[in-house]
């Protein structure tokens, strides 16, 4: 940040303001604290009978790797409407939300992924202008090797070990 936006001064100066406990820019000129804070990426699981529905990239980064629907939070969306819209955009697919499945800190990239299981609505699924291709998979069928993201592995090793334990919950992972 080059310029303040609260007020368009070039002093911002990298301090910790009074009261506070880490550095950060404060504009010289207005006072004004400049935050830098996490992005939420929300997404959606979806479900049909035994079966996930994962989606091929086509977009970067990790074109052509296959990833759980998810995508940055929008403004003024909840994280419930924000993860059945990636799905939309995504799959094509409508889901109705179960819950809160995982809640995943990348820190390296001050992201937070919060993924929701949902449930596929009538099965019906397409290809998104975000995808190269959609698929259900049953566990034994997923391409382990050719998932996106982290969060994404995190997620359906979770999903699958509730499966088998008879059990749903929220699971909190970090990398």
């Amino acid at each position: 940040m080059n310029f303040c936006s609260n007020c368009g001064s070039p002093a911002l100066k990298n301090v910790i303001p009074i009261g506070d406990n880490r550095h950060r820019l404060v504009c010289g000129r207005c006072g004004t604290i400049h935050y830098h804070n996490p992005k939420i990426i929300t997404g959606c699981l979806p479900l049909w009978q035994d079966k996930v529905l994962l989606c091929k990239r086509a977009i970067e980064p990790r074109q052509g790797y296959w990833n759980i629907p998810a995508g940055f939070l929008e403004l003024g969306e909840t994280v419930e409407a924000g993860a059945m819209r990636e799905v939309w955009e995504e799959a094509e697919a409508r889901v109705s939300i179960i819950g809160v499945h995982t809640i995943f800190t990348f820190t390296k990239f001050h992201h937070i992924y919060i993924q929701f299981l949902g449930n596929l609505i009538n099965g019906e699924y397409g290809v998104g202008v975000e995808s190269l291709e959609t698929r259900l998979f049953a566990e034994a069928e997923i391409p382990w090797d050719e998932i996106a993201f982290e969060s994404s592995h995190f997620a359906l090793r979770k999903f699958f070990e509730d499966q088998k334990n008879g059990r749903q919950q929220v699971h909190l992972g970090a990398i």
